[in-house]
């Protein structure tokens, strides 16, 4: 077999673990350089760049004009996208609506600490977004409705949306599609580190946004670094990367499509399954090897290159050493593909999500369940989350005291800032006018 790497954990030397951990990641230092020239032009030259890097990277041709889509190509898009697409889009964002809505906050939220202290916070939206979709691998329409809904629910006033152009400059007539029902009408073909530049800065065609969502390769990654400064980067989310973890009791054959799911989406995804039982690797290797020629040449290409260096099958001493890998990873996506994931959900914390049960199939995730499946990459699953209602909502902590409570707090902030040493602070607390209060 040529088409999978099987690996040890015990056996792996210093550099393969680093390689193994650094997934794509370990590209973003390389193209640092060329970023830093694309933003530089971008903020200095503005529409004039984007339409350069759109010639150079994209090998399409465009005029300013051209950049923001018009109101005829959303419905061009409507009228060509075929029945049985727009229904799946409709049945997908009504999922994510559902599951979005419940993370909505009603109103303020009060608590009174003491007697007459009552402290709250507010949840209001943030003024403008862009969200990013990516196109280099094929076109992604799920992208668009995985941001466009939690962002609509809270409530943005601003969203628009970069997409990089296809072939002759065309927009993807899904990720339209997407944006039409969403009320999303501001769309720009730009992609790339040039799209993070132009949100940040703002050209003569493409308006500021104060943040940025959106997955990306590894120039948008880069570009996000750099303007971090000018721009809410917005939840880490790279090329995409999985880990299954598996038992005696997984189909050998359904564990290889698992795999196959997240390592089909480009040479720099990362896909690996976790066993620590020999047998079922062995298996599992075989019907990888079978399931290739089931792919389209280009996926299958981009598979065998993930699953045969960036990843593939890793075998450990024992489920619990399994498990701290993949906590050690916290890998984008997780199937559990086990005899009892119930137990094993309680020791796995670090991932972007699970999924588990009779169908742990990623791209329902990824498509349809209701869950978002933009999600942190690069083992930054260990303290970030997935996108939800709150990446487009930013919360302002409130307080209001009554004369009682004032009083209670009065002493003790005085002795505080004294052993501080801020003067102001206890001097207005002491000489303050109180009126009679409640």
């Amino acid at each position: 077999m040529t088409g999978i790497r099987v690996m040890r954990l015990g056996e792996l030397t210093d550099e393969e673990r680093q390689s193994l951990f650094g997934r794509s990641q370990l590209g973003v230092p390389a193209v640092m350089d060329a970023c830093r020239q694309i933003i530089e032009s971008v903020r200095c030259q503005g529409d004039e760049a984007l339409l350069a890097c759109t010639a150079r990277f994209d090998q399409v041709i465009l005029s300013s004009s051209d950049l923001r889509v018009k109101k005829e190509e959303f419905e061009q898009a409507e009228r060509r996208l075929p029945t049985g697409m727009k229904a799946a889009v409709n049945h997908a964002i009504g999922n994510i609506r559902k599951f979005h809505e419940a993370q909505v906050p009603r109103g303020i939220r009060w608590v009174e600490t003491e007697r007459g202290v009552w402290c709250g916070e507010r949840w209001t939206p943030i003024e403008s977004v862009c969200l990013y979709v990516p196109r280099g691998r094929g076109a992604f329409p799920s992208v668009a409705y995985m941001l466009g809904v939690p962002a609509r629910l809270a409530g943005v006033p601003k969203i628009t949306l970069c997409t990089p152009p296809g072939e002759g400059g065309k927009v993807d007539p899904a990720t339209l599609y997407v944006a039409g029902v969403l009320g999303i009408d501001e769309v720009y073909r730009i992609g790339g580190a040039q799209a993070v530049a132009a949100v940040a800065y703002g050209t003569q065609s493409i308006p500021r946004s104060a943040k940025f969502v959106g997955p990306g390769n590894v120039y948008v990654e880069a570009a996000r670094k750099l303007l971090s400064d000018i721009l809410d980067p917005g939840p880490p989310a790279g090329p995409s990367e999985s880990l299954i973890l598996c038992d005696e009791s997984a189909d050998p054959e359904n564990a290889a499509w698992n795999l196959l799911i997240e390592a089909e989406h480009g040479e720099n995804s990362t896909a690996i399954l976790v066993t620590h039982v020999p047998a079922a690797a062995r298996a599992i290797a075989e019907a990888v090897e079978r399931l290739y020629a089931l792919l389209s040449s280009q996926r299958r290409e981009f598979a065998e290159t993930v699953l045969g260096g960036r990843g593939g099958i890793l075998i450990t001493d024992s489920l619990a050493e399994s498990i701290g890998f993949a906590n050690a990873f916290a890998a984008e996506h997780v199937a559990l593909m086990v005899a009892d994931p119930w137990d094993v959900l309680q020791e796995l914390t670090h991932a972007g999500e699970i999924v588990f049960g009779e169908y742990p199939i990623i791209s329902l995730a990824n498509y349809a369940m209701g869950i978002n499946a933009i999600l942190p990459t690069g083992g930054r699953a260990r303290t970030t989350s997935g996108v939800s209602v709150f990446d487009f909502l930013k919360r302002t902590a409130l307080g209001f005291l009554t004369t009682k409570g004032f009083r209670s707090l009065q002493e003790e902030v005085s002795v505080m800032s004294r052993y501080e040493g801020f003067s102001a602070h206890h001097e207005a607390v002491e000489r303050w006018r109180v009126g009679t209060g409640r």
